[in-house]
């Protein structure tokens, strides 16, 4: 269905009068640049994010018994009131009920360092997504709706807003099969409570390392790697690795196949096929796509076959300046292993680009300075630093931003997740916690949301230090944020980033094109220790830099997103790693290495099944919006309003094409997104520099 802040004080060099004298942070700079003050302990538990019964993990079943409470009470309002208005109120607080265990649940379950809360959480997720299925074959549920849209009178009656929330929640029955007998109601609800399970499996899987005897490898390479006893544990890649020999046996031995996976996967593809045949698709991409910019895995393919015609030129340039970088090591062909590091061999050469030095004028609390200045100007919205209480966060090292609108007041609330620690994924992602929504006394409920990235933290005497593209993914994660800031939709159902997924990328992507115009950086980029401008010089090379390589790396995503297309399209009768071979010879360009399994990695599959182009498709609609809009003042007030209004506060609750409509003037072809990428690639880009001068 559904405040007390410490303060960071250096000693900088005014760029003007090059006098010296003491200045300090703002509150957010030092609450991201300082160790973050100890909670008092003798504080009363106030439970995770807030919420009383998660002070412990066996609140998660407490919270589940309630939700289930609610859900019971709210499917007899739903089934025995007249259709209006209040059927689809009534339909968003079931969805916000179960939501607000599951999404919180959904992050728990990754982010806590705590195994037991992990474990609970874990099964919170898989019981409410029960429990969901179940719901969406539930004919008496299903008929309240279809009474209400049925109604002619009725439905005209309601706001545009109102009715595109009952067809969306419509469209949840229909995927699951609500129009079938009462024997294949139950066939899907089995096969999506199935799925549960195998998404578990397999994405657990996709993350857990692989072991060799420690004789299988050259006594030179061993300590790169973790040992344990007599075996070696490969848990990635090494691609940055600048021994060859690293890298391959990394390759090789962290993509080896493994048979109860491989299993895994097949039975996973099997079973979405299974459903979305069942439902009455012609395929799970077909299902999966219904609703999305795209529409179709037609269109999905025509869009990265016209790009990887477009860019096939550039691509087979960009491996040749790879192959001659490579032509002194001990092998001269280039293999997949090779990639990621001879691309930034070829741009540091190149540009002398070392993130080294990049580092010291991206402080965490200098670029959290930065991002609350560009807000500020753009959306008139600012950020807060507030002291969590106890127990509210899981750990210490975990900030709690207030969001502020200027005339509007609160908008909601960003726990920032940002340091490395034991057990904690090495990835960066949003997670939302709770949805907005319009309650019944007038009341916004407020959104709440997880930012969590990898980064150091900072110690007594240095703040966290960001290399380039740490910089790039914090302006990135906060783009989603303040979707979910600015979405203030009526119903939770579609609020923020809740929608359509090819479009969800696109306020993210956004956001790194402001991470790389010098006009932004200058504002905030300043060295930790003697307060110095990052030189523009710097800004510039890095963003020339970009786009050597540029095309290989983007024929990368382009065969990853027809992997996944044709794995969700008609069953192929052959194995996953045949059509691996196929496709990687067909878009990419690079040998594929026998023994191996890439699309066991591939964790993307879960939870952007046939939807990996969406990063592709949502970077060609951020491209056109920043030239269109913003390159001529990234700080353009009037622009922001109308990039809010437009794009951000409809959550899902508009079609993603209109939003884009309304933000362009026009709908853009597929030939023009496509353009779109590839002129981020060839031509100099005014972001690299500042129109003043």
């Amino acid at each position: 269905m559904m405040l007390a802040c410490q303060r960071f004080v250096s000693v900088v060099r005014n760029s003007r009068t090059l006098s010296r004298h003491v200045t300090t942070w703002s509150p957010v700079g030092a609450a991201f640049n300082a160790q973050q003050r100890k909670v008092d302990l003798l504080q009363k538990n106030v439970g995770l994010f807030g919420v009383p019964a998660l002070s412990t993990p066996a609140g998660f079943e407490v919270a589940q018994q309630r939700a289930l409470r609610e859900t019971e009470q709210l499917v007899e309002t739903a089934c025995n009131n007249p259709p209006g208005a209040l059927t689809v109120e009534t339909f968003d607080q079931l969805s916000d009920s179960l939501c607000k265990v599951a999404d919180l649940a959904d992050f728990v379950k990754v982010g806590h360092p705590d195994p037991a809360f992990r474990d609970a959480a874990e099964k919170a997720c898989i019981n409410i997504g029960t429990v969901v299925e179940r719901l969406n074959t539930n004919v008496e549920l299903c008929r309240s709706l279809k009474n209400l849209l049925d109604n002619k009178e009725v439905l005209d009656s309601l706001d545009p807003d109102t009715r595109r929330v009952a067809e969306l929640f419509m469209f949840d029955f229909e995927i699951s099969g609500i129009h079938l007998d009462e024997s294949k109601r139950g066939k899907a609800v089995s096969l999506n409570v199935n799925l549960l399970d195998l998404n578990n499996e397999f994405l657990n899987g996709t993350h857990l390392p692989n072991r060799i005897e420690k004789t299988a490898l050259p006594e030179h390479i061993r300590h790169c790697f973790s040992i344990d006893g007599n075996s070696i544990q490969i848990g990635g890649l090494h691609a940055d690795s600048p021994d060859e020999l690293v890298r391959e046996a990394a390759y090789k031995i962290f993509l080896f196949p493994n048979s109860s996976l491989l299993l895994c996967l097949d039975d996973l593809l099997t079973c979405r096929n299974e459903l979305a045949k069942l439902v009455g698709y012609e395929s799970f991409a077909h299902r999966a796509l219904n609703g999305t910019m795209a529409k179709t895995p037609e269109t999905v393919m025509k869009f990265l076959e016209l790009l990887t015609d477009k860019l096939s030129d550039r691509t087979a340039k960009d491996f040749n300046l790879m192959r001659d970088m490579k032509m002194n090591s001990r092998s001269t062909v280039l293999m997949p292993w090779d990639h990621s590091y001879f691309s930034s061999a070829v741009r540091a050469e190149r540009y002398k680009i070392d993130p080294s030095l990049y580092s010291p004028y991206f402080s965490l609390g200098a670029c959290m300075e930065g991002l609350n200045m560009l807000f500020s100007q753009l959306l008139g919205v600012s950020f807060r630093n507030e002291q969590p209480m106890a127990g509210e966060v899981w750990s210490e090292e975990v900030r709690k931003l207030a969001v502020v609108h200027e005339t509007e007041g609160l908008l909601g609330y960003i726990y920032c997740d940002f340091f490395r620690r034991p057990d904690k994924p090495h990835q960066d992602c949003h997670f939302t916690i709770q949805g907005g929504r319009l309650k019944k006394d007038g009341e916004y409920q407020h959104p709440v949301v997880v930012l969590m990235l990898s980064l150091p933290p900072p110690t007594r005497s240095t703040p966290t230090l960001l290399n380039p593209g740490m910089m790039e993914n914090l302006f990135h994660e906060m783009g989603h944020a303040m979707h979910s800031m600015l979405g203030r939709t009526r119903y939770q159902h579609v609020t923020g980033t809740r929608c359509s997924t090819d479009f969800a990328e696109v306020p993210s992507i956004l956001m790194e094109f402001f991470a790389t115009d010098y006009r932004v950086v200058n504002q905030f980029a300043r060295h930790y220790q003697t307060g110095q401008p990052l030189p523009k010089s710097m800004v510039s090379r890095l963003c020339e830099s970009k786009r050597i390589c540029g095309a290989a790396d983007t024929q990368l995503q382009v065969f990853y997103a027809a992997l996944d297309q044709v794995y969700h399209g008609k069953p192929q009768n052959r194995s996953t790693t045949d059509i691996l071979k196929q496709m990687q010879e067909k878009f990419y360009g690079l040998p594929y290495v026998p023994n191996t399994a890439w699309q066991l990695r591939f964790s993307h599959l879960i939870g952007y099944g046939a939807k990996y182009y969406s990063y592709l498709m949502s970077r060609a609609i951020a491209s056109m919006v920043w030239r269109q809009c913003f390159q001529k003042d990234p700080f353009n007030r009037d622009m922001g309003e109308r990039y809010r209004r437009e794009m951000l506060a409809h959550g899902g609750s508009k079609e993603p094409m209109l939003m884009v409509q309304g933000m362009l003037q026009r709908s853009p072809t597929l030939e023009e997104l496509v353009d779109a990428l590839v002129a981020d690639l060839d031509t100099d880009s005014v972001t690299c520099r500042d129109d003043s001068s």
